[in-house]
């Protein structure tokens, strides 16, 4: 009797072992994935890029070829070569609609023209391509390749422009916020001598001092487009050192990986879906005349809500 007793009762332990371990090794992947981070939420990309149409427009022509780099290089140089791979670059991101946009009318007829073009092709974006220079009088003197060239050393770095007379002056600020931030985030910085009075009538407003956008009404690329548009300075040429930066490979694809990240940025904020308003309160309508509410006249200056 007792032999069978023991046996018995180990029987029970070993089941209950059994059991036991099974539990655990069920509750064990559940407890393991406990510990284990919820997966962050993709954020949808609403952006059709193959229908986002940019305009890449290439500051100055040919025979009017803008100013003078250090070493004598005209500034239509530098703005076609880096126009050329910011185009490639955001036909490789998916904006297959990239347009750039060369033209030989000189000014004052030309820059209306590079308006009119991009208006006609109904631009989401326009995008004008420059590098800098500074007034004729900040200029000094040097000796290169045995000739005199012209130079100032003060103010390396970008600058963003955008006109408060164009159609879509928030967009053209937001994208220009979007480009400073990339810029910034890789290790550019803008240039504040547009702020300084010896710019003299080329003074500006600096409308947004961490992205460096600068406001310039009358530039007619910005004002006359009926898109949003900036004008980019890519930086300065007449600048020694960073003329050499400008003309490398390097800083091209920096600056293009920029713009094709705040074109990016810029497409998705503007396609995101419209809020539904909220649904207006359904009137109800009492269909028995014997049980109208009884209603007080309100007294004047009773706390009615007033009128906007």
């Amino acid at each position: 009797m007792k032999t069978r007793l023991m046996i018995g009762l180990r029987h029970a332990g070993l089941t209950f072992c059994a059991l036991l371990a099974a539990v655990l090794l069920v509750a064990a992947p559940s407890a393991a994935r406990g510990e284990e981070p919820a997966p962050a939420a993709v954020k949808p990309d609403l952006c059709q890029r193959a229908k986002f149409r940019v305009v890449i427009d290439v500051g100055h022509t040919v025979d009017v070829p803008g100013a003078m780099s250090a070493r004598g290089i005209p500034e239509y140089a530098f703005n076609l070569q880096l126009a050329r791979q910011v185009k490639q670059s955001l036909g490789d991101a998916g904006f297959n609609e990239a347009v750039l946009l060369v033209t030989t009318t000189a000014p004052w007829r030309g820059l209306f023209e590079r308006a009119a073009r991009a208006n006609a092709m109904h631009a989401d974006l326009f995008i004008a391509i420059h590098h800098d220079s500074v007034p004729d009088n900040l200029l000094q003197t040097w000796q290169y390749a045995g000739q005199d060239e012209h130079y100032n050393d003060d103010y390396p770095g970008y600058a963003i422009f955008i006109s408060n007379d164009n159609p879509d002056r928030a967009g053209s600020l937001l994208f220009g916020r979007f480009l400073g931030h990339e810029l910034e985030a890789r290790g550019l910085q803008y240039t504040p001598h547009y702020t300084l009075p010896l710019m003299g009538h080329r003074r500006r407003e600096l409308v947004d001092a961490k992205a460096g956008v600068y406001r310039y009404d009358q530039l007619i690329v910005l004002r006359a487009t009926h898109m949003p548009a900036v004008l980019l300075e890519a930086g300065s040429i007449v600048n020694r050192q960073e003329e050499l930066q400008l003309a490398s490979p390097e800083r091209r694809t920096l600056t293009s990986a920029a713009i094709v990240a705040a074109v990016e940025d810029f497409c998705a904020a503007r396609a995101k879906p419209v809020e539904a308003k909220a649904a207006a309160p359904v009137k109800r309508v009492n269909l028995n005349p014997q049980l109208r509410p009884s209603v007080t006249p309100a007294r004047s200056g009773s706390g009615a809500m007033p009128a906007h």
